[in-house]
């Protein structure tokens, strides 16, 4: 028999990402983000080949990071909305971790499940960064899909990429509320 446990279930019933633009001081210190981070590196990982790696944006980083979006956008003649977007989220931000999908060369583990574990430590560190009582967004945008800033700005290999990047801070306004998949429409019951 199963030993349920009510209260992560009700979390994560519950659980509710907050737009990074509401997210304010103070940030997780490096003491109070490593549990995050550890709780994060616990995902499923078939092959134990761990394809992802970590990098904490804080300070002087966002920065560098808006100046280097803003002057990417540019070069690639991206329209001024596209550029404040994709810079906006390094502006706004107090403390970011870019999870970055680092595959690792293996004859037993597709690629695609590599990117899978990849994005699931997305998921692992922003639940974990809510249930600790930290507001946290997921976000991407096109800097994370751009090889040049990857590579240039942010030291990623060319085999890499940016899985996702997890905004973490205190809460700020709560978000009205959304409305929720309709399971009935999304889910099919094969018994035979």
């Amino acid at each position: 028999m199963p030993t349920p446990n009510p209260e992560a279930l009700e979390f994560l019933l519950s659980r509710r990402s907050r737009p990074a633009k509401t997210l304010t001081t103070p940030v997780p210190d490096r003491d109070a983000l490593m549990p995050l981070l550890t709780a994060a590196a616990r995902t499923p990982d078939h092959g134990k080949l761990e394809p992802w790696r970590f990098i904490v944006l804080e300070g002087d980083a966002m920065d560098r990071l808006a100046n280097a979006a803003q002057a990417r956008g540019e070069a690639l003649g991206l329209e001024p909305d596209q550029i404040t977007k994709g810079r906006d989220q390094f502006d706004r931000g107090n403390l970011a971790v870019v999870v970055v999908e680092s595959p690792v060369i293996s004859d037993k583990i597709p690629a695609i499940e590599q990117t899978y574990s990849a994005g699931a430590v997305c998921l692992a560190l922003l639940n974990a960064a809510l249930a600790a009582g930290w507001g946290a967004n997921w976000l991407s945008g096109w800097p994370s899909h751009d090889a040049w800033f990857c590579q240039t700005a942010l030291g990623l290999t060319q085999q890499e990429r940016i899985a996702g990047i997890v905004h973490i801070g205190t809460e700020g306004a709560k978000p009205p509320e959304r409305s929720r998949p309709d399971l009935d429409a999304k889910t099919d019951w094969v018994s035979a």
